[in-house]
């Protein structure tokens, strides 16, 4: 396996492998974008800069020469004395958070919600698939671009059970569904792990749901869920809800039933330091085997931190049960 980072100036394409010295290559779903930072040694003599990388040019992260593992807009960069450099570079969807704004959808889906604020703001697509759902209302006061797609996106959870995750590729914005893990990597001791850590809490669980909806000029309706093995075993612990006042009754009781799948659940987390490999990111899946801690079975990544240095490719992931992302919860602010 065989690494380059590449720099892009004007259109030209400049690879830095001789002076860089490590790169670190991260993600995690809570973020809008991954992270890659490379360290170089930016000098021959001591006296003056063999590359100049400018902020707001592109690098890229290459494997084999040919796969591209990321691309991305430098942001930051630090050099002293004796020319020891770092760039710092985030993909194209760091934008969704340098961007505010305060805006009302009524009638769109969260696809559509997608659409149009890249539209605004000259943010390039990919795909973006339709996710289905029509929310009736959605008002955001001084939201940024990230948090008001993921909020779509968790409404659309919270009625249909169907995950939508964003990404970026080849500087392309995507949103597309996520499904069913095909697990191809087992992480395992004695192989490739090299350290483990695991935790288990009930500390937000829900075993009773209860959605609350209508107005003041209308019946108030309710709409409940729960679980009597886990109330048995663990008490009540009960979610209030209180979604768009326009969902009818049966909207109201599939959300509370869908709600109970998703917070009727034990956390379980795993933090996992293991030798590298390129296609194990935050969203995809692994199959862990560790005695010790008694972990055996497939989880997902949450976050992950690559690290390539003297040849040897490292990673650290954070692992769950469940596939989820950033818990933003929606709030209808008064309209403006």
């Amino acid at each position: 396996m065989s690494w380059s980072v590449a720099y892009i100036e004007g259109g030209v394409q400049t690879f830095l492998d001789p002076i860089v010295k490590s790169v670190k290559w991260s993600g995690d779903n809570k973020q809008a974008s991954r992270k890659l930072v490379v360290e170089m040694s930016n000098t021959a003599d001591m006296r003056s800069r063999l590359q100049r990388p400018q902020k707001g040019n592109e690098l890229r992260l290459i494997l084999n020469e040919k796969k591209e593992l990321f691309r991305g807009v430098i942001f930051s960069d630090q050099i002293d004395a004796q020319g020891q450099m770092s760039l710092t570079a985030y993909d194209e969807n760091i934008y969704l958070t340098k961007n505010k704004d305060t805006r009302i959808f009524r009638g769109m889906t969260a696809s559509a919600v997608v659409n149009k604020l890249c539209g605004d703001f000259s943010i390039d697509t990919g795909e973006i698939k339709d996710t289905g759902f029509v929310i009736p209302k959605l008002v955001f006061r001084d939201k940024t671009l990230f948090e008001m797609m993921i909020m779509a996106i968790n409404e659309t959870r919270k009625q249909t059970g169907e995950q939508f995750y964003l990404t970026s590729r080849k500087g392309k914005l995507h949103l597309l569904p996520r499904k069913e893990q095909e697990v191809k990597w087992v992480l395992e001791n004695g192989v490739n792990i090299l350290g483990v850590s695991y935790s288990q809490s009930i500390e937000e669980m829900k075993t009773q749901i209860k959605v609350v909806g209508g107005d003041s000029k209308k019946k108030e309706l309710t709409a409940s869920a729960m679980d009597a093995g886990l109330i048995q075993r663990f008490g009540i612990m009960q979610h209030l809800e209180k979604p768009d006042q326009s969902m009818t009754k049966s909207q109201m009781e599939q959300r509370a039933k869908q709600l109970l799948e998703d917070m009727g659940t034990i956390d379980d987390e795993a933090h996992v330091e293991c030798l590298g490999i390129d296609e194990v990111v935050s969203g995809s899946a692994v199959y862990v085997k560790e005695s010790m801690t008694g972990i055996l079975g497939g989880y997902y990544v949450s976050s992950d931190d690559h690290s390539f240095e003297g040849g040897v490719h490292k990673m650290s992931l954070t692992l769950s049960a469940t596939d989820e992302l950033p818990k933003m919860e929606y709030k209808e602010s008064k309209e403006v």
